[in-house]
This record gives structure tokens, C-alpha cells and sequence, in this order.
């Protein structure tokens, strides 16, 4: 189903020039961390529900515009760039905007997640592999590579952190065990962060380290 299909429109923008006790009230009935605003029909932004309730109610909500977050994105954009934009904001509500900047309503947090959950990535079995190499010594193609030279499918993956100069990719892959996509991995010079799937690697270390001990105790 198309992404605006989602768009929600049952709450109507306040006025700039509503009473601040009004947003107050709106958020004590609603869940939602920020309310659109707007000025004579058109979108200015959002207030959040932390900064509606610094204000006295009986001032104008023009009068606290300087927390006005402009924040929106269009019904056309892609659904992880929707999910970005509600993560860069700390938001659960996202205002869609037309080309023409006409409110059309907003996206719930929720939804946008739920389909996520319904990608592949989520929704096939598979082990979840994290690795992490340079930032400017990795690539998605041989990422690609490595994981398909073992028979195995990649159902997904991302760079879920960058931490001086390292990435950290994320990936969920499927038709096969992990243990020889992380030994390969190994011999491409990633660092193996968590495998959710046993790694015989490990495990042979850890029982030539016992057995060495053993003999050494002799």
C-alpha cells in the first residue's frame, strides 16, 4: 500500500494566534509529542507537548513562536527517510506536506513502524550478523559478496552506528548458518560484533583455551 495511504487528518493545525492553554489541552487529551501549527492556512510547524506546557496558557501561541519546529515531509518520500525524519525530530506525529506546501495531514509514528516490521528483514527467518570496519574500507557490494559466496541471502542491511571512523553494519541474513559468513567476514578484515546464530570460531577458541589450561594444570 502506498505510503499516503497512511496520512492521517482528524486533528486540524492550530491558529498561531490560539491561546497557548488550548495546544495545553489538546496534548492533555491526545499522546501525540507535538501539534501542527498554522498561520491563515498555512503549515508553520510544530510545538511540542514539553514546550506548550512552559508557557502560561493565557498568552497567544504567537507569542512563543521561537519554539516553532518546521519540520514535514512530502507524500512522495520514501517511508525510511519518513522514519529518519521522525527519529531526527523525537517526534511521533509527522506533518505530509503537498508540492505546494498545503497541510494534508500527518503520519503516526506507529504506522511508519509497523512497516518496517512487515520488510523482509523482519518478517523472514534469518540470523542477524553485526560487523564493523572502516568507514572508508567497507562496501555494500562486498558486503554482498561475502554473504552470497556462502550460499546464503542477504534479506537486508544498514549502517546502524559510525563511531570514529568505524561504521557498524547491521545485516539479517537467511539460507544458511552464520558460522561460515563470519569466518569470511573474519578473513576480510571485519570485526565480528554480535552474531545471534552460534560462532564456531569462538566456540573452538574457547575449547582450545580450556584444553590448553587443562594441560598446563598437569
Amino acid at each position: 500500500m502506498p505510503l499516503r495511504h497512511y496520512i492521517i487528518n482528524d486533528i486540524k493545525p492550530l491558529n498561531i494566534d490560539d491561546p497557548i492553554s488550548d495546544l495545553q489541552l489538546l496534548f492533555n487529551q491526545l499522546t501525540y509529542s507535538h501539534i501542527p501549527i498554522e498561520k491563515d492556512g498555512t503549515y508553520l510547524g510544530c510545538m511540542s507537548e514539553t514546550d506548550a506546557h512552559c508557557f502560561d496558557g493565557t498568552k497567544s501561541i504567537v507569542d512563543c513562536n521561537y519554539t516553532i519546529e518546521g519540520f514535514f515531509v512530502r507524500p512522495k518520500t520514501n517511508w525510511l527517510d519518513v522514519l529518519e525524519a521522525f527519529a531526527q525530530n523525537n517526534t511521533n506525529i509527522m506533518p505530509v506536506l503537498d508540492e505546494k506546501n498545503n497541510y494534508l495531514g500527518y503520519y503516526e509514528l506507529n504506522d511508519i513502524i509497523g512497516l518496517f516490521n512487515e520488510t523482509p528483514f523482519f518478517s523472514e527467518p534469518g540470523g542477524i550478523l553485526i560487523v564493523e570496519k572502516g568507514f572508508q574500507d567497507f562496501s555494500f557490494s562486498e558486503i554482498s559478496q561475502i554473504v552470497e559466496s556462502n550460499n546464503a541471502k542477504l534479506l537486508g542491511a544498514f549502517i546502524s552506528k559510525v563511531e570514529s571512523d568505524v561504521a557498524q553494519i547491521t545485516m539479517k541474513i537467511g539460507n544458511a548458518g552464520l558460522s561460515d559468513v563470519i569466518q569470511t567476514f573474519r578473513r576480510y578484515s571485519y570485526n565480528i560484533v554480535s552474531g545471534h546464530e552460534e560462532d564456531s570460531y569462538i566456540e573452538s577458541l574457547k575449547e582450545r583455551s580450556d584444553y590448553l589450561k587443562k594441560y598446563l594444570d598437569l
